[in-house]
């Protein structure tokens, strides 16, 4: 599913292939995938004739900036939704959906007057398309999480650290597998109190976010973890063969080992 590794490949395409070219027309026809007030007729009539200049980031929040008193549109991909350019799609193959190139799964799309489009392919319509959003509704990316911020957001919330650790408010981007793979290899029980865990341990696991963030992108995305192959009933830990507990943090069906996670 698309975390924030996906959502930086998926920026990236947008970047190298979207940037400069006139927008002529759009494919909004499915109302609910507009946010906050947005119609077809308000995006359409905003967009068209504008020019995307930059493809920027924050968290899993895709932001494509247009020329002068051009609007910002903003893309999301929800759970299953990946973005296509001239048929060129970003990152690997999802896990967890069907990648499927179904017509009816296109949701969102700009056509460009080259003749070429970006589009959003969604199965699970569970993304969204905005204009001119409030980024500050998010909290910092997680590749700019700096420790100060992690302190504050950990050192009094009495919520389990997989739930802190999810809140995009506090922290923009980290998905499911991706916390689970962070705390898996920091030694971390998804379910214990954020604001229990003392200094050293807060400097362990910001430094294990960032490793794990650069490592896995290198890699392919959120799903090239190593805990990726033993998330499955029955599975067993890979550092210690301990087989993996499977329960619900933060309302997500986390995986983690009871023997080193603590």
């Amino acid at each position: 599913m698309p975390e924030i590794l996906e959502a930086e490949y998926a920026r990236e395409l947008i970047e190298a292939r979207a940037l400069g070219r006139v927008i002529a027309g759009l494919d909004a026809d499915d109302a609910w995938y507009l946010k906050r007030g947005l119609t077809a007729t308000a995006a359409t009539s905003a967009l068209v004739g504008h020019v995307f200049t930059d493809a920027r980031r924050r968290g899993k929040l895709l932001l494509l900036d247009t020329d002068v008193e051009g609007p910002t549109l903003a893309l999301h991909l929800g759970m299953s939704g990946r973005i296509v350019i001239d048929g060129e799609e970003a990152g690997d193959p999802l896990r967890y959906t069907s990648n499927k190139d179904d017509a009816r799964w296109y949701r969102f799309g700009v056509r460009f007057a080259d003749g070429g489009a970006l589009r959003l392919r969604d199965p699970r319509r569970l993304g969204a398309a905005e204009l001119d959003p409030d980024e500050e509704r998010l909290g910092p990316d997680a590749f700019a999480l700096t420790l100060p911020h992690l302190r504050a957001i950990l050192g009094k919330s009495r919520a389990p650290l997989k739930a802190v650790l999810m809140d995009q408010s506090r922290v923009a981007g980290l998905g499911n597998l991706i916390t689970d793979e962070v705390l898996w290899r920091a030694g971390l029980d998804p379910a214990r109190e954020a604001r229990s865990l003392d200094d050293d341990t807060v400097k362990l696991l910001h430094r294990t976010i960032r490793r794990t963030l650069l490592q896995m992108q290198r890699r392919g995305g959120s799903h090239t973890g190593d805990l990726m192959a033993a998330r499955f009933r029955g599975g067993l830990c890979p550092k210690d063969g301990t087989p993996l507990t499977i329960s619900t943090v933060g309302g997500r069906t986390t995986y983690w080992c009871p023997l080193h996670q603590r």
